[in-house]
C-alpha cells in the first residue's frame, strides 16, 4: 500500500496547480479582453471562460476535504492537548487512543451519510442507467453551472472523510505499537536532502 503513503499530497497539488493554471488564464482572458487589439480582442470575447470560477471552488473544495486527511497523517491538526499531557502515561496514551478512534467514528459516520447523500443525489441513477437496468423510480439529481452532475461534486465528502478515517485508524494503531504520535517539523521538507551539517571548527 505504498501509493496510499502520499495520495494526499499528489492529489492537493495536481488540483492545485490545475486551479492555478485556470484562474491565470482566466485573469488574462479578463484584462485582455479590454483591449482593443483587431482580431484578437473579438476571439478573446467569443470564449467562455464563465465555467472557471466554478471549477476552481470545487477544486478547493477536494482539497480541503484531501487536506483535512493529509493533517490527520502527519499531525498538523490543532490540538488541545495541554491537560492530557499532564496525565500518567497509562492515562494520557488511552486519552489519546479514544480522541483518535473517536476522530475515526465521526469521520466514518460524515462518510456514511456523505456516501448516501451522492448515491440518493444522482448516483443511483446513473449507476443503473449505466448498467442498462430500469431507472423508472429514480431521480438523475441536479447539476451544477458546469453542467457536472452534483453527486460527481460531492462525491469529495465521502471520498475525503474515508481517507481520514483512514488516516486517524492507522495514526491510532500506530501510536497503541510505538507511543508515537505524527509531529511535524515546519523546517522539513519531504523528499528533499537532508544538508550535512558542517564540522564545527577546532
Amino acid at each position: 500500500m505504498k501509493f496510499l503513503d502520499h495520495l494526499e499530497e499528489w492529489i492537493i497539488s495536481t488540483l492545485m496547480g490545475a486551479a492555478t493554471l485556470i484562474v491565470f488564464v482566466a485573469v488574462m482572458h479578463r484584462y485582455l479582453s479590454g483591449y482593443a487589439i483587431p482580431g484578437l480582442q473579438d476571439w478573446l470575447i467569443s470564449l467562455n471562460l464563465s465555467w472557471a470560477q466554478e471549477l476552481t471552488i470545487i477544486m478547493f473544495v477536494w482539497m480541503a476535504k484531501f487536506g483535512a486527511a493529509y493533517g490527520v497523517r502527519t499531525g498538523i491538526h490543532v490540538g488541545v492537548d495541554v491537560v492530557i499531557n499532564q496525565l500518567s502515561a497509562p492515562w494520557r496514551r488511552k486519552f489519546v487512543l479514544f480522541g483518535l478512534l473517536a476522530g475515526a467514528v465521526f469521520t466514518g459516520i460524515v462518510a456514511t451519510l456523505g456516501a448516501k447523500l451522492v448515491w440518493d443525489g444522482g448516483m443511483h441513477y446513473f449507476t443503473f442507467s449505466s448498467l442498462g437496468l430500469t431507472t423508472d423510480a429514480l431521480s438523475g439529481g441536479n447539476t451544477s453551472d458546469l453542467d457536472w452532475p452534483k453527486w460527481a461534486v460531492y462525491l469529495a465528502i465521502p471520498l475525503g472523510s474515508s481517507l481520514m478515517c483512514f488516516r486517524f485508524l492507522q495514526v491510532a494503531w500506530n501510536f497503541r505499537r510505538t507511543g508515537e504520535l505524527p509531529h511535524h517539523d515546519h523546517a522539513h521538507v519531504d523528499g528533499m536532502d537532508e544538508q550535512e551539517q558542517p564540522e564545527a571548527a577546532k
